[in-house]
């Protein structure tokens, strides 16, 4: 699935020509707007959350060849690589479609950043705090931190020695730090969004336009 599109950055000072400060609101208020909804997009939200899922199905197939060899499975040396290379194959992709999401929402805030810094607009800006989109952003995945937490510690503290063997709370451990890193990622975007926000959009003198 291709990356949605986002607005080019604002050209050089030199190479500007919008005939009145006007024109250049509505294409600086229209970048912006894209700039929020592909920044705060629940899909991508969706997206993070099936990191994560691939993430503790590739934690999953890694501590198999432990547990066949726990269970003295006569097979261990045979299923054990095949698990390894299932578990490596699911684990990859998800590692790497969140560092790829960590930089486009760098490449984004660069972005809007350079189109907030032509001009000022109060009455367009306001739309940018977007505070239904980051608390969603936000409770969810203080949600998903909490899961990964009771998981974590949880599997930790209340095995039962000789129903709960060291592969299994392996598991555990393993998968909950996952869920955890996954809703610390949305939490911390979340939070970067607010506090950009009140910097940003706090009343303050008016800017002269950059407009030329």
């Amino acid at each position: 699935m291709p990356s949605r599109a986002l607005p080019p950055p604002p050209p050089p000072v030199q190479l500007r020509t919008w005939p009145d400060r006007q024109t250049l609101l509505t294409d600086r208020g229209m970048a912006l707007d894209e700039l929020r909804r592909t920044y705060l997009a629940a899909h991508r939200l969706l997206l993070l959350w099936l990191c994560a899922f691939g993430g503790v199905i590739g934690w999953a197939l890694l501590v198999q060849p432990f547990q066949l060899i726990e269970d003295k499975d006569p097979l261990a040396f045979v299923l054990g690589p095949v698990f390894v290379i299932l578990g490596l194959a699911a684990l990859a992709p998800a590692v790497v479609g969140v560092v790829l999401g960590m930089r486009r929402d760098r490449h984004i805030r660069e972005l809007t950043d350079a189109w907030f810094a032509l001009d000022t607009d109060p009455a367009a800006d306001a739309r940018l705090r977007s505070p239904g989109a980051g608390l969603t952003w936000c409770l969810s995945s203080l949600v998903v931190c909490a899961l990964g937490l009771w998981a974590s510690l949880g599997t930790a503290a209340y095995a039962e020695p000789g129903r709960d063997t060291y592969v299994d709370v392996t598991f555990g451990m393993g998968a909950g730090i996952i869920l955890w890193l996954t809703g610390l990622i949305g939490v911390r975007k979340a939070l970067g969004h607010y506090r950009w926000a009140v910097r940003r959009l706090s009343p303050a003198p008016a800017r002269n336009g950059a407009h030329r």
